[in-house]
């Protein structure tokens, strides 16, 4: 009985990898046209400015996704949604206010004082993906996951589409219509948010069916317990927000060269984006487990469950750092030969992304016992290493210090997290095949970069086999182990 929820969990999670996977890879299309249509100092702009864009996101939000997962669980569907939503209306409709009255000092503060207009597109992005998290959540939480997706394809289709048009078809028409709505200094660049903009308006639209229930429904009593279950998990949020974008905000400012910080920052965004197949396996994974992993909870062999779903997503997780790194000279076609310098930091970034994605299977323990305050010092543990660490090594060895942080810090957050789940809500992790699992894959990685034989095809046949008998010994060592078990 216990592979049928494995199951119905790697079938969800198929779903929402065709609404997470699929757009994202198109998204990421972007990527390597990015990367050639605009030079390193530009997509530099790009990768800082919607760093904040990310860092906003999850204040705006303020946890309000897992709380609504959680207290749907114990209340009234509709009430909790309608109380959550009509916060998330108030909130959003400060911020915009906010944004609306103060884009310009704001941007100066961020040194875009020529391109103000960067400012007020971001902060209505922001605005109206915060205004579709908690109808996208109920979306999840009603197991539409083909919906989910659909809206999800639509919306890169068109950002994808008009972002060609734009740049590519009629770049002379949108440069100079971007001069005369906002002066001399504006550039092609204001049409990635331009065009960024309408694909989240597109999603509020799509999404208005999955609001036609929706009343007005204030109840601050009500409301209170999801707040105070909600903030720790903001805090959570905001720290993993600094761990993840703050060096993208930060590399300009401690690169000792000023002259070149936006084409480092360039540089090391585009390299950074290398890593997405490891995000968008831990995103479509996290759209999956938070409603299962609370509808399993209370079932007598859930602990054990759990355990093997971390073995299971462990070992797909270094499937994809092993395909990205045994092939990395394909992989690094994706980018502009510019750019190709970062390349170092690759490996680094993908089992930083590995070890964040273990975090998150790790947090169950503090979700399932309305614990969320435990999980806020492990975060704000997270945040202080990473920004501590970018401070101390950027400077000294530049982006590659970025991307040690970011290990440094998911390794710090995995290991605390364990070691506290274990004695609050002990589950039966089985370390040892968890630990030689990753040993072998850095094993594998480390003898292919040793070996790395000049002839391409000699270099990707001995890869390949490396690669196929990492998959062969572990998926044998599970099935193994399953039947011993059953």
């Amino acid at each position: 009985m216990a592979s049928n929820p494995l199951k119905s969990l790697a079938g969800q999670t198929m779903v929402y990898g065709m609404g997470t996977i699929v757009p994202r890879l198109l998204n990421y299309l972007l990527v390597p046209y990015y990367t050639r249509v605009f030079e390193q100092g530009v997509y530099g702009q790009i990768t800082e400015l919607f760093a904040y864009v990310a860092f906003l996101l999850v204040l705006l939000t303020f946890g309000m996704e897992t709380a609504f997962f959680r207290f749907a669980q114990k209340h009234d569907l509709h009430k909790v949604f309608n109380n959550i939503f009509s916060l998330i209306i108030v909130t959003t409709g400060i911020f915009i206010l906010v944004i609306s009255v103060s884009f310009g000092a704001l941007a100066g503060l961020i040194q875009y004082s020529g391109n103000s207009e960067y400012v007020l597109f971001i902060g209505l992005i922001v605005a109206l993906d915060a205004a579709t998290a908690v109808p996208f959540a109920l979306l999840r939480k009603q197991n539409m996951a083909r919906k989910f997706a659909m809206i999800k394809l639509v919306n890169v289709v068109v950002n994808v589409s008009l972002n060609l048009l734009f740049l590519t078809v009629f770049p002379k028409y949108s440069l100079q219509l971007a001069i005369d709505l906002f002066g001399p200094g504006s550039t092609l660049l204001v049409w990635v948010f331009i065009i960024n903009l309408i694909s989240s308006a597109l999603s509020f639209i799509m999404l208005l069916p999955q609001m036609k229930k929706f009343t007005w429904e204030l109840d601050l009593i009500f409301l209170k317990p999801i707040i105070f279950y909600a903030l720790p998990v903001l805090i959570v949020g905001i720290a993993g927000m600094v761990n993840e974008v703050i060096d993208k905000i930060l590399l300009k400012y401690l690169l000792p060269d000023s002259s070149t910080a936006m084409i480092q920052l360039g540089v090391y965004g585009a390299n950074y984006k290398l890593g997405v197949l490891m995000t968008l396996f831990i995103q479509m994974f996290r759209y999956a487990a938070e409603p299962f992993f609370f509808a399993q909870a209370d079932k007598a062999d859930s602990k054990v469950l759990f355990a093997r779903v971390m073995n299971y997503f462990i070992i797909f997780g270094l499937m994809i750092f092993l395909m990205v790194t045994l092939y990395l000279d394909v992989f690094k076609l994706l980018i502009g030969k510019s750019y190709r310098e970062g390349l170092t930091i690759v490996p680094i970034v993908l089992m930083a992304n590995l070890f964040y994605g273990i975090f998150f299977n790790l947090s169950i323990w503090y979700k399932l016992t309305d614990r969320t305050g435990d999980a806020a010092y492990v975060s704000i543990g997270g945040a202080v290493i990473t920004i501590i660490l970018n401070i101390i090594l950027i400077p000294f060895i530049g982006f590659l210090g970025a991307a040690w942080a970011h290990l440094a810090c998911y390794t710090f957050m995995m290991i605390v997290s364990y070691s506290w789940g274990n004695k609050v809500y002990p589950i039966p992790y089985q370390l040892s095949r968890i630990g030689s699992y990753i040993a072998s894959a850095l094993l594998i990685y480390f003898i292919s970069y040793w070996l790395t034989p000049a002839n391409p095809l000699i270099r990707y046949a001995v890869n390949t086999v490396l690669f196929l008998l990492f998959i062969g010994t572990t998926l044998f060592i599970e099935k193994k182990y399953q039947l011993s078990t059953s």
